[in-house]
C-alpha cells in the first residue's frame, strides 16, 4: 500500500475527506488486531481504532511524507492501547487471578470437544499467559504483540517503539523470557 497511501494522503490534505475512508479501510482491520492483543478486549479495541484514525486525521498535515504509513498509524494505535490499559490499571487494583475471565478470548481457543483435563490445561495456559502479558512493561507488551502475534520485523517495532533495531531486538527478548518463565511450570519432560 505504501505508494498509494501516500497518494490518499495528499488527496486528504488537498480536501478530499473520502480518501481518508480508503485509509481507514485498508488499515482498520490491522489496527483492530493489534488493539485487541493488547488490550484483549473487543470493545476497547473498536474505540481504539475509532480514537486513532480520529487523531490520525487530525494531525495528517504533521505527518511525514518520507515514512511509512502504516508505521505511523500503528504507533498512534499503540499509544491508544496502551492509554486504556494505563486507565485499567488505575481504575481497578484486582489481583491478576481474580481479573482472568476463561470466557474471553485469548491467543488459543480450546477445543470444545476436548477432555476435561485438556480443557483445564488450556485455562491454565491462558491464565498463565495473561499473568505474563501483564508483568510485561508496557514497551515489552506491545514489542512481542508484534513480533509473535502479528509477525512484524524488528525493524518495524523498532519504529513504532521509537528505538533501534538492537533495543527492540532486547525488548523483544525480555518479554519471551517473561513469558517463558510463567509457562515453565506447565511444560512436560519427557
Amino acid at each position: 500500500m505504501g505508494n498509494n497511501d501516500h497518494a490518499l494522503i495528499r488527496a486528504v490534505l488537498a480536501g478530499d475527506k473520502d480518501a481518508y475512508g480508503v485509509l481507514v479501510a485498508g488499515h482498520g482491520e490491522s489496527m483492530f488486531r493489534v488493539a485487541f492483543r493488547i488490550t484483549e478486549s473487543e470493545a476497547d479495541a473498536e474505540e481504539i481504532v475509532q480514537e486513532t484514525f480520529l487523531r490520525g486525521y487530525r494531525s495528517i498535515a504533521d505527518f511525514d511524507a518520507r515514512a511509512d504509513f502504516r508505521t505511523w498509524i500503528y504507533r498512534i494505535a499503540v499509544n491508544c492501547a496502551l492509554q486504556v490499559l494505563q486507565k485499567r490499571k488505575s481504575q481497578a487494583a484486582v489481583p491478576i487471578a481474580e481479573e482472568f475471565d476463561g470466557e474471553r478470548p485469548g491467543i488459543q481457543l480450546a477445543d470444545g470437544n476436548a477432555g476435561p483435563e485438556r480443557l483445564l490445561l488450556d485455562r491454565e495456559i491462558e491464565h498463565r499467559r495473561h499473568a505474563a502479558m501483564e508483568k510485561m512493561t508496557a514497551d515489552e507488551r506491545l514489542a512481542f504483540v508484534l513480533r509473535h502475534l502479528e509477525g512484524r520485523s524488528t525493524d518495524e517495532i523498532a519504529a513504532v517503539l521509537e528505538v533501534t533495531p538492537n533495543n527492540a531486538k532486547q525488548t523483544v527478548f525480555r518479554a519471551v523470557q517473561k513469558m517463558r518463565r510463567s509457562l515453565a511450570p506447565l511444560w512436560v519432560k519427557s
